[in-house]
């Protein structure tokens, strides 16, 4: 299934342009008080009573010194950054997704945020201090290259599924190397993962009249290429006829937009999801005034509603929460909730014929290479293990592990093995898990693609192991491992519920999925900076999949849940088969597809979940495991399963004792690694399907 955001064809018949033009009038109009109102409303709302008659006094100089700083310095700035913020990613919105015909194109979904984002943690540990415009250029230029990679492996008007998988992948890999600097320089990268949450304080006019001059170009430059932008919805053959240079067209267009994404990111960080979901408000308007379907116009209007969006945001915000508490909240967080919402929402009404994911090709391999390869891996694991156990900031001796094991160690290497083995145990046991739950979701939704971290199962289980750890700083072992439970099922109920009807199809499963995920991640943000703001670093190692600090007690869950998966999965391996075949053949055999979907599914949210609680967030190993296991041993999942699980473990060991030694005594979080890995090969995934 492939949504385009086409624009409808002009009114071809002068009876109609008038009511056209006048009802695109009124729209604009209404935007236009609209945000009047909301911006008089957020003026008024802080931790400081200053009410309307206040406000009017400051503004004519009239006012209290305290009163008129409050207005001048604080409020005013913060208001017009709002209004600003939302017009530039409205408008960069409108333009991607006219450009590209997919509804889905936007800052969020291209990594415009996320290359940003890593730019300037780049520029921020080497402890060069930089003028607010040349951070923009900074940003502007890691913005422009994830979108350049994003849109040369997704093609324009491509699909909606291959762009929200190569901008999620994406986002991911390059998230993953920005925490991993903030967390080995958490004293140079002070304050940038709040500021990744999307916040329109501003301390005065400075910034924003800064970001003024870079805004009003890009909207120029996108006003400027409109008719052009019209005339490729016709097609680009009937555009060239016309004399339209395409290419050049779709670069200008692009270039634009993320310059106007890396101003908005530079003044208030990312605000998610504004750029996706005004341009998503102005389309039903644009099927009933047809002048708002042209770019010249419709630009400008997705501009006011990003405005809207933004300033309703920061009100709500500060009406739902006290004054003391809202300070601290982002506006990003409210609107990548109402985005992440929104898209469940617009995937939920997909219609339309399902836009296949490229199947396996059919392997068929000897027991022989079965064996050969099984042994290989268990090689490797003893291996891996082995150096894992040995190596570390203090290295050991195999002796010091039989020692240890008899109890006839002595204190210094006791202590180094009683938290070492834990680790290591916790990878090992991770990894497995993740790479069976991947098995598991990949054949009972038939898609290649699919992977629990991706399709929002992850995300559920961390928010729930975080909501637990942030309320209940005394939790066990048990108890996290529930909540992740917890919130990984409901985030499976919402993402294969919705994706069930009319069988798992792509578009809606993946859409669904980066929707819960984004939700997801926007409260674990909401829940650090609201519960401990002063610790996020905690948060983050936890978050990028470190095994730092497990107890054998922590292990014990994932490792009751993984020999239940493992002896489940042997067991109905053949029905496994059956349904990762088709819809008819289990029928055809007797039996019910729904039914053994509905348990492999709830296996693997529990193999998910317990991962999650033991590990934190490791992401791609459910995807790379399968896919590596089905290409060495072929599709049977009596061998898969094995296969699949050791190299699971492996990978995940392997990236933990990586993240512990290679920059020792610092240490990053085996996710941190998995993502680096994953990243890369993922979109070599969606390259070589598309081919």
């Amino acid at each position: 299934m492939t949504v385009t955001a086409s624009a409808p064809p002009a009114p071809t018949t002068r009876p109609s342009a008038a009511p056209s033009r006048r009802g695109a009038g009124a729209v604009t109009v209404g935007l236009v008080l609209l945000v009047v109102v909301l911006a008089l409303v957020d003026i008024t709302q802080g931790t400081a009573a200053v009410g309307a008659p206040a406000i009017l006094k400051a503004l004519t100089g009239r006012a209290d010194p305290g009163d008129a700083s409050v207005v001048v310095a604080s409020r005013l700035p913060r208001m017009v950054a709002g209004v600003l913020v939302g017009v530039v990613l409205g408008a960069a919105g409108s333009a991607l997704q006219s450009v590209s015909r997919n509804v889905l194109a936007a800052p969020d979904t291209l990594a415009v945020n996320a290359g940003a984002y890593l730019a300037l943690g780049l520029v921020a540990v080497t402890g060069v201090s930089l003028p607010l415009i040349a951070s923009s250029g900074v940003a502007f230029a890691g913005g422009l290259a994830a979108a350049a990679v994003v849109l040369g492996l997704s093609g324009l008007g491509t699909g909606t599924v291959r762009l929200v998988l190569a901008g999620s992948a994406l986002t991911l890999g390059l998230s993953a190397v920005t925490e991993g600097l903030l967390l080995l320089f958490p004293q140079q990268t002070e304050g940038l993962y709040q500021w990744n949450q999307g916040g329109i304080a501003q301390q005065g006019f400075g910034g924003v009249l800064q970001m003024l001059p870079v805004c009003a170009a890009g909207l120029a430059g996108l006003l400027l290429v409109a008719r052009r932008v019209d005339a490729l919805a016709l097609g680009e053959d009937a555009a060239r006829g016309l004399g339209v240079r395409v290419r050049a067209t779709r670069v200008t267009v692009v270039v634009c937009a993320a310059l106007l994404s890396t101003t908005a990111v530079t003044l208030a960080g990312p605000i998610g999801f504004v750029g996706l979901c005004a341009p998503a408000l102005v389309r039903p308007l644009a099927r009933r005034f047809r002048a708002l379907s042209r770019s010249r116009t419709s630009v400008p209007v997705a501009g006011l509603t990003g405005a809207v969006l933004v300033l309703g945001s920061d009100v709500l915000l500060r009406a739902v929460v006290p004054a003391d508490r809202a300070v601290a909240v982002p506006t990003g967080v409210v609107t990548s909730l109402v985005g992440a919402v929104f898209l469940v929402a617009m995937a939920a009404r997909v219609r339309g014929a399902a836009e296949a994911a490229a199947p396996d090709r059919l392997r068929i391999r000897s027991r022989a290479v079965f064996l050969t390869t099984t042994a290989v891996l268990v090689a490797a694991l003893i291996g891996v293990t082995i150096a894992a156990v040995l190596l570390g900031d203090s290295k050991l001796l195999l002796g010091d592990v039989v020692n240890w094991a008899g109890g006839r160690a002595g204190r210094a290497v006791t202590f180094v093995l009683d938290t070492r083995v834990p680790r290591v145990l916790a990878a090992l046991l991770a990894g497995g898990a993740l790479a069976l739950s991947g098995t598991l979701v990949q054949a009972v939704t038939r898609n290649p693609l699919a992977e629990p971290g991706i399709l929002g199962v992850s995300g559920g289980a961390a928010l729930g192991a975080v909501l637990l750890v942030t309320t209940v700083p005394v939790a066990g072992s048990w108890g996290v491992a529930g909540a992740a439970f917890a919130g990984a099922a409901v985030a499976a109920v919402l993402v294969f519920g919705l994706a069930a009807r009319e069988g798992f199809r792509q578009e809606r499963l993946v859409l669904v999925g980066f929707g819960v995920a984004t939700g997801a991640s926007a409260l674990i943000g909401l829940l650090v900076i609201l519960t401990d703001p002063f610790n996020a670093t905690k948060a983050l190692t936890w978050l990028s999949g470190s095994t730092y600090g497990r107890t054998l007690p922590d292990v014990v869950p994932l490792a009751a849940v993984l020999a239940l998966g493992l002896v489940m999965a042997v067991l109905r391996r053949a029905e496994l088969d059956l349904v990762s075949l088709d819809e008819d053949t289990p029928r055809l055999l007797g039996l019910d597809p729904a039914r053994g979907r509905l348990g492999f599914l709830a296996l693997s949210v529990l193999l998910s979940a317990t991962a999650v609680a033991a590990a934190g967030t490791i992401g791609f190993v459910g995807l790379v495991a399968p896919h590596a296991a089905r290409a060495l041993v072929g599709r049977r999942h009596v061998r898969v399963v094995p296969v699949a699980v050791l190299l699971g473990a492996v990978l995940v060991c392997a990236a933990d004792l990586l993240g512990r030694t290679v920059i020792a005594p610092a240490q990053l979080g085996a996710g941190l690694m998995t993502a680096v890995i994953g990243t890369p090969y993922f979109l070599y995934l969606l390259v070589r399907t598309r081919r």
